[in-house]
């Protein structure tokens, strides 16, 4: 075998760095997911930090679904991921729906591919046949791991003659295909992490083809990588230790190599790697939650990765773009902490006209059933003043029709506990009416006429204003807090308002009957 491509320093030598000159002109990159699930926040980011620096740098982001697992992937879940994609607005240059000239982009498409490949690495003398089943495996590792409590592939079918492979092909014994791992260490310069080295020694002959004719990750990545021209692999840290593997595949097939960028975990804020019980989901479950796009782009940004000076938070995506730069990715795994995405999540909102604010709610009213199309028609003004009373509380669209359904309905849901606190109180009926009264007679029905309305009406009575305002708020909106009550009031309408005052005083009567 022939590892001369390589220097004794681990790094190409002349003739393999001019193999990669195309590196230099155009930046490929890709993102990669298996459809064994959907598009979750881990894989987001990696596609993000991808298509960041593609969009940096005027290059071509390559979406590839690695779907040769076909016990767990599904087209549902090809699906799923390319709905977390658009959803992100993360739009790709090559890959499903758009095609390109490195395609197919599927990898159970690709399965002869990788079987050429697989066989030329056999007759070039980097991969060997093997014949052992899952129990011979099994119980030889088994045996080992009691003696001294360590196991390595013991190169049993390294060592067939030529005699042996072919009495076993001519009774077609299904056999897979190990790649041979030569000695000495296997290094290469990360881009966040930087020099990386692995002894050989410690890596086994990997399986590249499995007995049923499918590639396992190591030569199918490798494959579609070179056939993609990929320039630079940007992928979590979970995968620093399939690297050596993959180098050595790209030695032996003397391909250019691209330069690796192995980015930071992201953890909980209990410091363990992010699961669903750290609230992870996948991002279109974020999407129902009511979080915006922009928002979770640029949160999981700056989730491992820094902007350098300057202590700006907020971006837009077009500054995303114009600031991002691998070598601003931390080495540090990264917290994932939901309060701070709220937060995000908020600043975005406010960053929203009123007419695109209008827009994305839609969804989210219509599916409570409060939405009216003239809420973008004649009552756009209205509506509008009311999302802007709404806006400072909510962190997510979900949350407007929560926090102001009373303003879309006729009859209003109360709270048991707000009517038992500030409803029952003795007399409280008799104020309400009489509150619906001063407001009938009221020249104009705005935030300070109705203020300066009710103190005058709590002042006649005896009463302190405070209970007045409780009780009126839980009338108008059934609830206990709310946005500021008296523009509450001016928007609910002067109609409406005493309407439910003299609803809240029924309520009372009725209970007290």
């Amino acid at each position: 075998m022939n590892f001369g491509l390589w220097a004794s320093n681990g790094r190409p030598k002349a003739q393999s760095l001019k193999a990669c000159a195309y590196n230099a002109r155009v930046i490929r990159v890709r993102f990669a997911p298996s459809p064994t699930g959907y598009l979750h926040v881990g894989g987001a980011r990696t596609a993000l930090f991808n298509w960041l620096f593609a969009r940096r740098h005027g290059g071509v982001f390559v979406l590839r679904i690695e779907d040769t697992d076909v016990e767990r992937s599904s087209p549902e879940m090809v699906e799923g991921i390319l709905d977390g994609m658009r959803w992100l607005d993360l739009d790709w240059d090559e890959g499903p729906g758009i095609g390109g000239p490195f395609g197919p982009y599927l990898q159970s498409e690709r399965l002869d591919r990788y079987r050429a490949m697989a066989s030329r690495l056999v007759a070039g003398g980097y991969a060997y046949y093997c014949y052992c089943t899952p129990d011979e495996l099994n119980a030889r590792r088994d045996l080992a791991e009691k003696q001294d409590g360590a196991w390595r592939y013991d190169r049993v079918c390294s060592r067939l003659t030529a005699a042996d492979i072919a009495a076993r092909e001519r009774n077609r014994i299904p056999r897979a295909i190990r790649f041979r791992v030569p000695e000495g260490v296997t290094r290469f310069d990360d881009l966040v992490h930087g020099t990386i080295e692995f002894d050989g020694a410690h890596i086994e002959d990997f399986v590249i083809l499995r007995s049923d004719g499918h590639p396992t990750y190591h030569l199918s990545v490798v494959s579609d990588d070179i056939e993609m021209r990929i320039t630079h692999v940007v992928r979590g840290d979970d995968h620093i230790s399939n690297t050596p593997k993959q180098l050595l595949l790209y030695k032996a097939l003397e391909a250019p190599i691209p330069q690796f960028a192995h980015v930071p975990l992201i953890l909980g804020t209990d410091k363990k790697r992010l699961s669903k019980r750290h609230g992870a989901t996948s991002v279109m479950e974020y999407a129902r939650r009511g979080y915006l796009p922009e928002a979770m782009v640029n949160f999981l940004t700056l989730l491992g990765w820094s902007p350098g000076a300057g202590d700006q938070e907020l971006f837009a995506r077009d500054e995303l773009i114009a600031s991002f730069d691998l070598r601003g990715i931390s080495g540090s795994d990264a917290v994932f902490n939901p309060d701070k995405l709220d937060w995000f999540n908020q600043q975005h909102l406010f960053r929203l006209a009123p007419d695109e604010l209008a827009r994305r709610l839609k969804p989210f009213f219509e599916a409570a059933g409060v939405w009216d199309e003239a809420y973008l028609g004649e009552r756009h003004a209205w509506f509008f003043a009311v999302l802007g009373l709404l806006k400072p509380r909510a962190k997510r669209l979900d949350e407007f029709v929560e926090l102001g359904r009373f303003f879309f309905i006729d009859t209003v849901e109360y709270d048991p506990i707000a009517v038992a606190k500030h409803l029952h109180v003795d007399g409280m009926a008799d104020q309400l009416l009489a509150l619906s009264s001063v407001f009938a007679e009221l020249a104009t029905f705005d935030a300070a006429t109705t203020e300066a309305a009710l103190r005058a009406v709590a002042a006649e009575r005896g009463v302190k204003a405070a209970v007045l305002i409780h009780a009126m708020r839980v009338a108008l909106t059934g609830k206990t807090v709310s946005p500021g009550l008296f523009e509450v009031a001016a928007l609910v309408g002067r109609d409406r308002t005493r309407a439910r005052l003299m609803a809240a005083a029924q309520l009372v009567t009725s209970s007290r009957a």
